[in-house]
């Protein structure tokens, strides 16, 4: 069984301090996603959770990268952060409708991140997982759910997932719940831990072990060590999977360097 592909990446492109820690010096910021680009394997496009953006600047940013990178994007707050999910149907058509799929084969999987109020109700949810279509434009779609309430710490949400081919965010986060159970053919990471102090942003034994676990998965294992939902009953049959890691939060100016130390750590091992 062949492996799925890996991709580590980071948060966006625009960020001051990595003028310091990350970028050349003297390159100028209509250069810097044409230098990430080049270091990392992908960026999540965060910027769309604030504001619509233009079908130009998809086809842009589509432009300025590498043809084997990817886009993660974030969809707009107006899908998610409402009372009813189940109400949320003209906001996903207009979000989809706003240029994302421009991207084209460079779109990778599409974020809805919940309020961190948000409890989970299975009827809610059932109804908008239904409203998230599997294509557009003839390109198909994959979905993954950042949840934030620990109500969703429940098997329940698990068979939801699997039932309806979603994934759910996996993260070292202790304010955020975890979901290392496989329900869908990706693994959607997005890690918050990284330090100031440490100039790869995580000691070196955390690194290894995030390349492990990605490896694992990607080879159709489960790693250990990753927080599990408990009374799981389901289980998918081993297959390749395709991981996506993001450096996403903590001391971010050293999201760069360990997305670049784990990209490294693979490397070491293809």
């Amino acid at each position: 069984m062949a492996s799925g592909a890996i991709r580590v990446g980071i948060g966006g492109w625009n960020y001051e301090p990595w003028r310091t820690t990350f970028y050349p010096p003297g390159l100028p910021a209509r250069r810097e996603l044409e230098y990430a680009s080049r270091q990392v394997t992908m960026i999540e496009i965060n910027g769309t959770f604030y504001s619509t953006q233009k079908p130009s600047s998809f086809e842009k940013w589509r432009d300025e990268t590498p043809d084997d990178f990817i886009f993660s994007v974030k969809a707009h707050r107006y899908t998610t952060n409402r009372k009813v999910l189940a109400d949320a149907g003209e906001s996903i058509d207009f979000f989809l409708g706003s240029g994302v799929t421009r991207l084209g084969p460079k779109l990778g999987p599409i974020l809805w991140q919940l309020a961190p109020t948000k409890r989970f109700d299975p009827v809610d949810l059932d109804a908008f997982a239904n409203l998230l279509p599997a294509q557009r434009d003839g390109l198909p779609l994959r979905h993954v759910l950042d949840v934030r309430h620990p109500s969703f710490e429940t098997p329940a949400f698990i068979e939801l997932l699997r039932r309806h081919g979603l994934a759910a965010v996996i993260t070292d986060s202790p304010d955020y719940p975890s979901f290392a159970n496989l329900t869908t053919d990706f693994v959607y990471l997005r890690l918050m831990q990284s330090a100031s102090e440490c100039t790869t942003g995580y000691a070196p034994e955390v690194l290894d072990s995030w390349a492990a676990c990605s490896r694992a998965w990607a080879e159709g294992g489960e790693p250990q060590g990753v927080p599990r939902i408990e009374g799981d009953k389901g289980a998918d049959q081993p297959q390749r999977r395709d991981v996506f890691m993001l450096m996403i939060n903590g001391a971010k100016e050293r999201a760069p360097a360990a997305a670049v130390e784990v990209l490294k750590r693979l490397k070491s091992r293809s």
